[in-house]
């Protein structure tokens, strides 16, 4: 009665187990939501916002459905930590969303069934899942293929993980040709991994085949009337300046005249004050003024006099992303013009992509720059071919740091499972049923990919299974000819550092929704009357 007293009215709570079955229950609803999403037969979920518009998403994308997603439950809430390491896992190495939630999920399925045989969680986590975490990650570095010193192999191996991860997205049936594109934009950053200076635009028309990779820099804007449509060696200065006070805008002030000529004379002065400006611009000796703000006619027109190509309106990520590929800074005050950096680039011209007139500039300060244009035959499927090759984008600027690779089609996950299953063999007491327990939980990652392309998955991994047991095998699933395959000869690779982070976060979100114990819900705020 005590704890009745101490929480507030109508504030509820869960103890022991209720509360543990309730947090089990919410996270594997989720791991089971997305997991028809994983692997080259995945599909895909209609995502309809409730805001304004009602604008829908259509996206198989692990880390995309688990943003959207809005859960009232609290014990569902607990399941956020899994949401969330989806997303640290989509911001830190861009691919295994999906495989990060359903491996998860298994697991705390597989200690639901430990714990209703009075098994502690305590024993589950320190000694069991602990224990094989640790042995399925060493299994996997003994495992790992290194080609960094070999470049043509390295390549090669590159392509094949760019073809593996987009061979589960709206891009497999474009894949070779969109995993060229990827590799060839990740080897141009030269083993850097800021994704800043590739750019990708989407433009609605044509087929996803009509993408292209494009060096330098495209700005979605047109060039103003009367402005050269060419030019080489280009000083560009990139600004956020107010271009549009030619007309008299003193909000809030009354001005009182006695004739229409006064009027016109606190309009010349404008003018003249904006004629100033652009004199003081031109000073700065450019020949290409990007603004982030409008530019108003006179401004343009004195521009287009002194032979400056201006541009107006550059969206902000887009004149950002200009000034770090052009080497310059964005300017607002244009006073001292030493203090002033300026981009350079070799040639700015107009192109037609489409139907659409952009401005190309090639030939940048930041040699690794360059710009990925989408086609597509609607906004939907840019949007999803988009996230697919940030996917791939991502995965391949990690692996180039960090060269190690693994086959795929589930062989990472059957690797781990033996060795896991061989130290719960080994190991006495509780912690053993734990161990073997997480060997289960890692099988059902190639058993959601045979399920997922409509397969037996039972057969396969029993096949799998027997498979593994001969030393330096590499089979995997095969989900084209629905059997076991050679991962090796099929091509089918996956980055060491993606494995790793699948691994362990995974373990550590269980690990975190196995410690609970208790749910206490604090009542909601009443309203006050106010009558």
């Amino acid at each position: 009665m005590a704890i009745e007293r101490l929480l507030k009215d109508d504030a509820t709570e869960e103890k022991g187990e209720r509360a543990r079955m309730a947090s089990f229950i919410g996270a594997m609803a989720i791991a089971d939501l997305v997991k028809t999403t994983l692997g080259p037969k995945g599909m895909d979920k209609i995502l309809q916002s409730t805001g304004r518009g009602r604008s829908v998403t259509v996206t198989n994308d692990g880390a995309t459905i688990l943003k959207s997603l809005h859960i009232d439950n609290p014990a569902a809430k607990v399941f956020e930590t899994i949401a969330d390491i989806s997303k640290v896992q989509d911001d830190e190495v861009g691919d295994g969303t999906t495989s990060v939630v359903v491996f998860a999920g298994e697991l705390l399925r597989e200690a639901e069934k430990l714990v209703m045989a009075n098994i502690h969680p305590m024993t589950i986590i320190a000694g069991g899942y602990r224990m094989a975490v640790e042995c399925a990650r060493n299994a996997l570095l003994q495992r790992t293929m290194d080609n960094k010193e070999d470049s043509d192999k390295f390549k090669s191996d590159l392509m094949n993980i760019a073809r593996t991860t987009l061979s589960s997205k709206i891009l497999s049936q474009d894949k070779e040709h969109f995993a060229k594109l990827a590799v060839d934009a990740v080897l141009r950053l030269k083993g850097s991994t800021n994704l800043e200076s590739i750019q990708i635009i989407k433009k609605a028309g044509g087929s996803l085949k009509d993408s292209f990779l494009d060096e330098g820099f495209i700005l979605d804007k047109k060039i103003g009337l009367g402005q050269p449509k060419r030019i080489e060696n280009a000083k560009i200065l990139v600004a956020n300046t107010a271009m549009d006070t030619d007309k008299v805008k003193i909000y809030g002030a009354r001005v009182r005249v006695d004739s229409m000529t006064k009027v016109a004379q606190i309009e010349a002065a404008e003018k003249e004050k904006m004629r100033e400006k652009v004199q003081k611009i031109i000073g700065h000796g450019i020949n290409c003024f990007v603004n982030r703000q409008l530019i108003y006619n006179f401004p343009e027109e004195l521009f287009a006099e002194s032979g400056i190509l201006a541009i107006e309106h550059a969206d902000f990520d887009g004149i950002e992303r200009l000034a770090l590929v052009t080497g310059g800074e964005i300017a607002s005050t244009f006073d001292n013009p030493e203090s002033v950096k300026l981009g350079h680039c070799k040639l700015i011209e107009e192109i037609m992509i489409g139907e659409d007139k952009l401005i190309h500039f090639s030939g940048v300060e930041m040699g690794q720059a360059c710009t990925i244009v989408l086609r597509g035959a609607s906004f939907h499927v840019l949007d999803e071919a988009e996230r697919s090759l940030h996917d791939a984008l991502c995965v391949l600027s990690q692996t180039v740091n960090d060269t190690r690779v693994l086959f795929g089609g589930g062989w990472p996950e059957m690797v781990m499972a033996k060795e896991v299953d061989e130290l719960a063999r080994k190991t006495p007491g509780k912690k053993s049923h734990a161990i073997e327990a997480f060997s289960r939980a890692l099988q059902a990652i190639p058993t959601t990919i045979a399920d997922n392309a409509g397969l037996d998955s039972a057969e396969l991994i029993s096949q799998l299974r027997a498979e593994h047991h001969k030393v330096g095998t590499c089979a995997g699933i095969d989900v084209i000819t629905g059997t076991v395959g050679d991962m090796q000869k099929l091509g089918i690779s996956e980055a060491f550092k993606v494995k790793q982070a699948v691994l362990l976060s995974a373990t550590e979100a269980a690990e975190m929704i196995l410690r609970v114990d208790e749910i206490i819900t604090c009542a909601p705020r009443k309203r006050e009357d106010r009558m």
